[in-house]
């Protein structure tokens, strides 16, 4: 396709000056966020468990998180996709934006150290652990047609009509359905912008901490992400437990990383 001199100067103006706002934000954040959790360390202690819930491959579960609690995705029974999403206890139109999160953070590589957004400019979690930082935050999760496109006509469970059916028992409707960030889907954009899955990102024992920042209702769906390319649908039962992590120190790396974060968490104390 040929592109014309000034459609060609409309791009490199549109670059140039996304460059320098990336630059200006970034350069707020520290040098380097931390390399991924240690697999098997930052144990829960016993007491500070509230609830584990074990959610079967190809199944959804929700659950009320206080602010101050976290829920920790693990993956103890092998590699998982786990798509999420969630809305404020206090008014579900506030809901979780993926897409506001990665333009905030100016990535969409999220893991420990970063935070998740509101469409309402507030922190709805810090990622407090992580083992892995391959998460997607562009694809989205499962619907029947890319079920039907991976693995046949056959009716298998996926992430769109669980969170429909999720929503309607909280007494909502797909109206309220943001799009789902899914952890564990190791996806990657290449040089010309395609998605490429990344094998081995993940493997049994890995495991992600949210911390709420605010009262929510969350909704988890285990379903074989879009581009997973394993040709069998047979995801396994992962675990989601509710717990009290340590109360966050004054330095925080989540609540001072970025100065977008500390804007969200301005915006979350007024």
């Amino acid at each position: 396709m040929t592109v014309s001199v000034e459609t060609q100067k409309f791009i490199e103006e549109n670059k140039r000056r996304y460059e320098e706002l990336k630059a200006a934000g970034q350069q707020h954040a520290p040098k380097a966020l931390p390399g991924p959790t240690l697999r098997g360390s930052a144990s829960i202690m016993p007491g500070a468990v509230l609830h584990t819930e074990t959610i079967p491959g190809g199944w959804y579960w929700s659950t009320p998180l206080k602010a101050g609690e976290a829920l920790r995705i693990h993956l103890a029974h092998g590699p998982a996709a786990v798509s999420m999403i969630a809305w404020s206890a206090a008014d579900a139109s506030e809901r979780l934006n993926y897409a506001d999160t990665v333009k905030v953070q100016w990535t969409s590589a999220l893991g420990k150290g970063r935070v998740l957004f509101s469409d309402m400019g507030r922190v709805m979690f810090s990622l407090i652990e992580d083992t892995t930082g391959m998460h997607d935050a562009l694809v989205g999760g499962s619907t029947p047609a890319s079920n039907r496109a991976r693995y046949g006509e056959k009716v298998l469970r996926n992430t769109r009509d669980n969170f429909i059916l999720e929503a309607l028992k909280l007494g909502l409707d797909k109206r309220d359905i943001p799009p789902a960030l899914t952890f564990f889907a190791p996806v990657r954009t290449d040089a010309d912008g395609a998605f490429r899955w990344i094998d081995d990102a993940r493997q049994t024992g890995d495991f992600v901490d949210l911390r709420a920042e605010m009262d929510l209702i969350v909704a988890l769906s285990n379903c074989p992400h879009p581009m997973d390319p394993a040709p069998d649908y047979a995801p396994p039962p992962v675990e989601a437990i509710r717990h009290q992590p340590p109360a966050p120190a004054a330095d925080d790396l989540c609540r001072t990383a970025t100065i977008e974060a500390v804007r969200g968490f301005e915006n979350n104390a007024r």
